[in-house]
């Protein structure tokens, strides 16, 4: 493999605009702020949803999951790719809904051509396949947000680690499938047709959110939709066309501004701070020095009667 895969965040914005980089036509992402059925459905056509959650370290694969069943045959019969890799599953979970949804959605000449050069493989490979696409892991990286002080590709993480996995959830040949490329193969919830999946989904998710502490809320749900402009022209609802382009503005300077790093910029500005302090003389530097240690003695002091430590 020729690089390693940095992190990227779990955002409707970068979902939308990595896929959309990919070669995918007329298919977005949409971020779901509640478990409820009818806010699905009122996002029209739903291919499949993108589950985050904070993934236990150390868990291993079990014979029988916790919920369903696993489809051994399904995974040689749909796309379905072991994670070889870390880092990339927020990209894998995008592909597996994409890649058994071809019929429907139209992804694109080099999605295409990479489903039909691994969608022959058995799931290992499929995933070494994966990790090992250029285009894709070059895409996936250019969403990662720039930092000049970690290197995800050289970082492993350990038991004390928060680590966050996603998973992919779609309606394949009438059945709801679980795609997680931790697990040994897919798993089933059941008969499900395309016109109950956001009805089926949810009572999956409720399933699994129960199986954790109640104060646990570090969860992110996001549905793969057809492009909502395509539905408000269709409709005439011009406000809602309005809308949406909007956000899809906001997306792009959002984008645009995890592609910079900014470490530079604030040392050149403190650069130009510094110099204007001491070019006012009097002891100027002096006292802003000494105003800024004294503010930041206090807000530890506090943190401290408040029993948190100071940032």
């Amino acid at each position: 493999m020729s690089g390693g895969w940095n992190t990227i965040e779990s955002d409707a914005g970068v979902f939308t605009y990595l896929i959309e980089k990919l070669g995918v036509k007329d298919v977005q992402f949409a971020e779901l702020l509640s478990l409820d059925a009818d806010d699905l459905r009122a996002l029209g056509d739903v291919y499949g949803v993108i589950f985050l959650f904070k993934y236990p370290t150390g868990e291993k694969p079990t014979d029988v999951p916790k919920d369903g069943s696993f489809d051994h045959d399904a995974a040689n019969n749909l796309f379905f790719a072991a994670q070889t890799i870390q880092n990339a599953c927020g990209t894998q979970a995008l592909i597996s809904v994409l890649l058994n949804k071809d019929k429907e959605i139209e992804i694109g000449k080099e999605l295409s051509e990479f489903k039909e050069f691994a969608g022959e493989f058995p799931p290992e490979l499929r995933g070494e396949t994966l990790s090992n696409s250029d285009l894709i892991r070059e895409t996936h990286n250019s969403f990662a947000r720039a930092s000049p002080f970690i290197d995800e590709t050289q970082r492993t993480a350990t038991e004390d680690d928060d680590v966050y996995h996603f998973i992919a959830y779609t309606s394949i040949n009438n059945k709801l499938y679980e795609l997680d490329g931790l697990q040994p193969a897919p798993i089933s919830h059941g008969p499900c047709t395309t016109q109950e999946f956001p009805t089926k989904i949810i009572d999956v998710l409720q399933r699994r959110i129960a199986r954790y502490p109640a104060n646990e809320i570090r969860f992110n749900l996001m549905a793969c939709v057809r492009d909502l402009r395509l539905r408000a022209r269709e409709f005439g609802d011009e406000d809602g066309l309005e809308e949406q382009e909007d956000i899809r503005a906001k997306w792009l300077w959002e984008n645009s501004l995890r592609r910079h790093n900014f470490v530079g910029f604030v040392g050149e500005l403190l650069k130009g701070v510094v110099a204007a302090k001491l070019e006012q003389g009097n002891g100027a530097y002096e006292k802003w020095v000494d105003d800024a240690k004294k503010q930041t003695a206090e807000r530890r002091e506090k943190a401290r009667k408040q029993g948190v430590a100071a940032e």
